[in-house]
This record gives structure tokens, sequence and C-alpha cells, in this order.
């Protein structure tokens, strides 16, 4: 028997031939660079069935999860998986927007950029395990929420502005680059974030270099941060290459629970499982109905999504039979806008039911939801789920749960709830927006606004 290794930490990913244990045993990761088609994807279903638990996940960054499995069966999926000659991603996670190179609102098409990097940081080890790069062409869909290490974002047909570290609004611009050169300073900071050490990542480094460039009289130090030929340090936005407002403004990030009209007459469907989890046989109905309708690509996507790409008619039809099967199909649904993770029993660490909690909230709280923010409802203060700060979030601990306000999971609560009145503290939290709410203001708005002491009394019912 193959013995594989275990990924246990929150620091770490799992991976096909690297699976991470779980509650529900071992859990893993099929990460794609490609489309594939309806049938490969029914195809890995089976192969849930046959190796794991028949669950099957969709991450918050499109990739496929097969969850259930044992240190017998996981070497097996592994081995079945390679052979069906899937697109598979290996090595650094560089990642584009699923419509990239088929949305003409794109300022440029990200996606020779982000395979030269893949292809030129082969050598490149001792990167942190959740190492990541964005390259995002803008476009109807962005990947604006994602945390990324190394982010690039098209300003110009030719210009790519570069952040390093969290969201493309929680962090800053440190230069924009004409594209021959996108590749060398790529390189140049993973080799600079390697010799940091396996924990480093992007934030760090934007440290390190705004700290250089505030005092540029420094001799370079030996750890090689001073500014180079690369010239990754912060400039003035004035300065950048003659950029314009409103090349460097972004555009908002798009739900891709919506119907796309792509180039060459395509079309896109965004269809997805509630809170990111699906039964093997449920996706395997959808895949087949697609097939039946001509479908012939589809890519999980952010969001815990998959988008089918084929006629407007095609795509029409398949959303209408998502939606008669309990598929999230639009923006609007409240269950879009909860990340939950898998919860207990699936996780070891988690001390709730996560999703019985998340189907509750959509249910009884959806005024709340909004879509202004995410519902953070997470079984640990780990937060795997939603690592960004977030309005509200629901925190399972060793004997209650922990609300936060404007912060992690791991963050300071501003009032506790037992497991058994979770979802009627949330629904007086939710009345209570309801009655502050001013006239255009959305709840994530209203939520901040309140604060933490009138939230906590009404959390635990205090006049």
């Amino acid at each position: 028997m193959t013995t594989l290794p275990l990924t246990l930490q929150r620091g770490a990913c799992p991976a096909l031939s690297a699976p991470m244990m779980t509650g529900d045993g071992l859990l893993a990761r099929i990460s794609l660079i490609e489309a594939i088609s309806p049938e490969q994807l029914a195809d890995i279903c089976l192969l849930a069935l046959r190796h794991g638990n028949g669950m099957v996940d969709i991450s918050a960054r499109g990739n496929l999860q097969v969850r259930g499995l044992s240190e017998m069966s996981a070497p097996r999926l592994d081995a079945d998986a390679r052979a069906m000659n899937l697109p598979l991603r290996e090595g650094l996670t560089v990642e584009v927007p699923p419509l990239a190179g088929m949305d003409d609102s794109e300022i440029a098409d990200p996606r020779p950029l982000a395979e030269a990097i893949r292809d030129a940081s082969r050598g490149i080890t001792g990167l942190a395990p959740k190492m990541a790069v964005v390259v995002d062409g803008g476009g109807l869909l962005r990947l604006s929420d994602l945390l990324a290490d190394i982010r690039l974002i098209a300003v110009g047909k030719h210009d790519w502005k570069l952040l390093l570290g969290g969201t493309e609004q929680s962090t800053h611009v440190f230069n924009v680059l004409r594209e021959t050169l996108v590749v060398d300073t790529v390189i140049d900071l993973l080799k600079r974030l390697a010799s940091l050490g396996n924990k480093a990542r992007g934030r760090d480094l934007a440290h390190r270099l705004a700290v250089n460039e505030a005092a540029p009289h420094t001799p370079p130090s030996s750890s090689g941060l001073s500014r180079g030929s690369a010239s990754v340090a912060t400039v003035d936005p004035s300065q950048m290459l003659g950029t314009s407002p409103s090349m460097t403004a972004g555009k908002v990030a798009a739900s891709p629970f919506d119907l796309f009209s792509l180039s060459n007459h395509l079309h896109a469907i965004g269809i997805g499982p509630a809170f990111g989890q699906a039964k093997a046989e449920h996706l395997i109905a959808l895949c087949n109905e697609a097939v039946r309708l001509g479908i012939k690509s589809l890519k999980p996507a952010l969001d815990h999504s998959l988008l089918f790409f084929g006629t407007e008619i095609a795509c029409r039809e398949l959303r209408d039979f998502a939606d008669s099967n309990g598929f999230i199909i639009s923006a609007t649904d409240p269950r879009g806008h909860i990340a939950a993770c898998s919860g207990s029993p699936a996780c070891n660490s988690a001390t709730i039911a996560t999703h019985e909690i998340a189907a509750a909230a959509a249910a009884e709280c959806a005024g709340l939801l909004d879509g202004s923010f995410k519902l953070h409802v997470t079984g640990c203060p780990k937060g795997c789920a939603h690592p960004q700060p977030a309005a509200l979030t629901l925190c399972g601990t060793a004997d209650r749960v922990s609300l936060i306000a404007q912060g992690k999971a791991a963050d300071q609560p501003f009032a506790f709830s037992s497991f058994a009145d979770t979802n009627a503290t949330l629904r007086r939290l939710a009345d209570l927006v309801r009655s502050e709410r001013r006239p255009s203001e959305n709840s994530a708005a209203c939520l901040a606004r309140i604060g933490s002491d009138r939230l906590e009394a009404a959390a635990t019912g205090r006049p």
C-alpha cells in the first residue's frame, strides 16, 4: 500500500497526491487550469462515489475536492484521476478569471502571462504551501476578493498593475509594469519570498519593500530586498506609466451566478451547490442534463460555482434544471452570501454543524443577507472558509458560539451564544439591522454603524 503525505494545519493545502485528514476521512483536491467536459466532471463524481463518501466540494477558488477517502482509497483516486488526462495544476498556484480569453470586455488576456509565470516558477522551492499568484485581465468576472500573494491586474493592453498580499481592496499598488517585465519581476519576487522561508507571504514582502522605500539611504541588507533591476518598490500612482484614474480604478467584481454573453456567440451560466458542497449523484445528474442539452465544457470557478459553456438556450434550460434541483443559480440567493466551512462532523476541528446553521440563516434572515457582505459561519477559529475579516462571523468554540463583528474568526467576540440558541441569536441581529437600516444603506454598512455594543445587547436580548 502506498502511504501518502498528509496535511493537517491551516497553513497547508490538500492535493491529489497529498490529501488532508478531516473528520470524515481524507480530503483530496483536484485543481484544474483549463475547462473540462461535463462527462469528465461526472466521471470525477463517480470516482468520489467509488473511493470516497460521495461528497464533492467546490472551493471558493474553484477547486474540486473529494471527501471521505481512506489511506487505501486515496492513492487509487490519485491514479484514476490522473488516468483521465485532466488539465491538472501542478506546482505554484497561478490563477486567472474563469472567463479569461472568452470575454470581449477584458482589458487584456491574462492566460499567456499566467502560463509563462507557471513555467518559469517550476524550479523555485521553499515557498509557502498556500502561495498564490493572480493574473486578472479585467472583464465580467474578477478575482478581486480572492487572497493573493502577488496580484497582476491589466490596466492597459500591455501594462499590468502589481500588488502584493491580500485582496485587491486590502493591499497597495507597488508598481505598474510593461508586459515584457512582468514575468521576470514576479519570478524575482517569488525567489525573494522563498529566501524568507516557507511561512513568508506576499504581505510580509510588501512590508519589507515599503520599509526599504521609506529608508532609501539605508545600505542594502543581506536579505537582498533593496531596490534592484526589477523595480518593485512602491511608486507614486501619478508616475506609473501615465495611467489615468479610470485605468487603475478597476471594475466591481460580479457574481458568477448569472448568464454571461461571451465572444463567438458563446454563453456561460453559473450554477453552484449550497455552501460549496454536493452529493456526487446530484452533480452527475446536472452533468448528464448538460450533455443532453449539447453543452461541451465547464469550469469550476470562484464562489463555489460551476460555469457551463454553451448556447443561450442550453444555458437557460440548464439553469432551470439546476433551480428545480436545489442548486444556487442567482446572485440574489441568500445561500450564496454565506461562507460556511464543512463544519462538524466532517471536520475534526469544528464544534458546530455549520451547514445546518447556514441553511436556517438563509431561510430566516434573507433580508440581512443582501449581498453586501459574506456571513461567515465557521466551526473553529481557523476560519478556513473566509480568511478575510467579515462584517459578521459565527464561530464555534469548545462550549458555545462566539459572534465577531468586522473581524476574523479568531478576533475578539462582541457576544456569545449557546449552540442551541445560535439561529435565534442571528434572527435578533437581523431584526435589529432591519429596524435600524437607513434608506439606501446596505446590511454591511448598517452593521458597522450599529457597532459592537448595540449588537451585543441585541444578541443577548438585553433591552
